[in-house]
């Protein structure tokens, strides 16, 4: 009897079919759009620390100049050379005033005693911090 267990015909099992695999190329075709995303976040994410970073630096910039003390007439030039220099480059007008002022201010910035800054030098330092917009 066990010689016709084995002699009986396999009607529901079908040949082997060679199914074709493409999990590696799909594997390697999420990871590049994953790295592509992180890395476009990770541009924008920088952008957007550096525009920020700038924004404080012209604010804080902006402060230092409104705030020097004229007791010391060179320290007070090489303060708004330094600082006014940031904005300088807006506009023609903020260029050709801040250049007026470096020429009233080189008298005090290359001595070694210097006069206490006097009221024409002032009234441009005045008109060239009005000029900037922050």
């Amino acid at each position: 009897m066990q010689n016709q267990s084995l002699d009986i015909p396999l009607h529901d099992i079908k040949p082997l079919v060679e199914v074709s695999d493409n999990s590696l190329i799909l594997f390697i075709v999420l990871v590049l759009v994953g790295a592509v995303l992180i890395l476009g976040l990770a541009y924008l994410l920088f952008m957007f620390l550096k525009r920020r970073k700038k924004e404080s630096r012209r604010k804080d910039a902006f402060a230092a100049l409104q705030g020097v003390d004229f007791k010391d007439a060179k320290a007070s030039a090489y303060a708004i050379t330094a600082h006014g220099f940031i904005f300088a480059d807006d506009s023609h007008r903020t260029k050709a005033a801040y250049e007026k002022l470096l020429n009233h201010l080189a008298p005090y910035k290359y001595k070694k005693e210097v006069n206490a800054i006097d009221e024409e030098c002032r009234s441009y330092y005045e008109i060239y911090v009005g000029m900037i917009d922050v």
